[in-house]
């Protein structure tokens, strides 16, 4: 059965990889200085293994993001996926704001209360420069970063602060818009396969959830993580770099700033491949983190 916190969309997925990993999803009530309550955070946990891999899905995205990787790098390893606060299946109270600063805040009482030992830190996109922050911020919780496709010297929101009621929620809106119109011009015309369907349903099953909305207003209206250009040449952790060479979001030329900025890094190329890596080239994405 599925999660009951889970959107009823959740029973439209229909490959095998996105149904089982939406099965394993659960959650913990971490408490926080954020709030007096404590938050609900959904997380998926599999495997058994040494040093546990903590993977951080990028924006507007939940744990589905890692659904063809978390089992195989779960084969040999103990490995967690997070809903970063204000994204995918995690409780959004209206009294929080959603910024770099709490995200990383609410990260480290997760690995506090649940993991509590350093962890291979895998972000992908913005959960790159999530990872980065939060290395910086807590050392002692980091032992490897592993960063695919990482936002940090790009795809931050400097306009965002700008935006105003009610062009701030038309902006969002937009956003999970265009998605719906790729799923429902897909099924109509019959010109995306079924992975391509079931992979758009897994990134709008989050939007289902509960003031959606709101978190991404006020996380776009934070900016962003417009300020962590200046923070990576002070990543001292060793680094693993996976870029997929046909990245159209955000390019190639990142890829070798993150090299030249960090000390202990290593940059390898994934060919033929694009901005999510852990879709496209799973096999090859855990391999390479195995090798670790």
């Amino acid at each position: 059965m599925f999660p009951l916190f889970l959107p009823s969309q959740v029973q439209l997925l229909q490959q095998p990889e996105s149904i089982a990993l939406a099965k394993r999803i659960e959650r913990s009530a971490i408490a926080t200085p954020l709030h007096s309550g404590a938050i609900a955070t959904s997380f998926v946990r599999q495997g058994e293994g040494n040093t546990p891999l903590l993977l951080l899905h990028g924006f507007d995205s939940s744990v589905l993001e890692f659904r063809r990787l978390i089992p195989l790098l779960a084969v040999q390893n103990e490995t967690w996926a997070v809903d970063l606060l204000g994204f995918g299946f995690s409780d959004r109270s209206r009294e929080i704001n959603y910024n770099p600063e709490t995200i990383k805040t609410h990260l480290y009482y997760f690995w506090k209360t649940l993991i509590d030992k350093p962890v291979i830190l895998v972000g992908a996109s913005m959960g790159g420069a999530t990872a980065i922050d939060f290395a910086l911020t807590y050392p002692q919780a980091v032992k490897h970063l592993v960063l695919i496709n990482s936002v940090g010297f790009s795809g931050d929101f400097p306009l965002g602060q700008f935006l105003f009621f009610p062009l701030d929620y038309f902006a969002v809106e937009f956003w999970r818009q265009r998605k719906l119109q790729a799923l429902n011009l897909g099924v109509s015309l019959g010109n995306l396969t079924p992975f391509e369907i079931d992979a758009i349903r897994c990134a709008l099953l989050h939007t289902e959830m509960p003031s959606w909305s709101e978190a991404m207003v006020s996380f776009t209206k934070s900016g962003g993580y417009g300020e962590i250009a200046n923070k990576i040449a002070k990543v001292d952790k060793p680094t693993t770099i996976l870029w997929g060479d046909r990245d159209e979001t955000l390019g190639v030329a990142d890829a070798m700033k993150f090299q030249q900025a960090i000390a202990h890094s290593q940059l390898i190329w994934l060919k033929n491949c694009g901005h999510v890596p852990q879709v496209e080239q799973p096999e090859i994405i855990a391999n390479y983190i195995g090798c670790i």
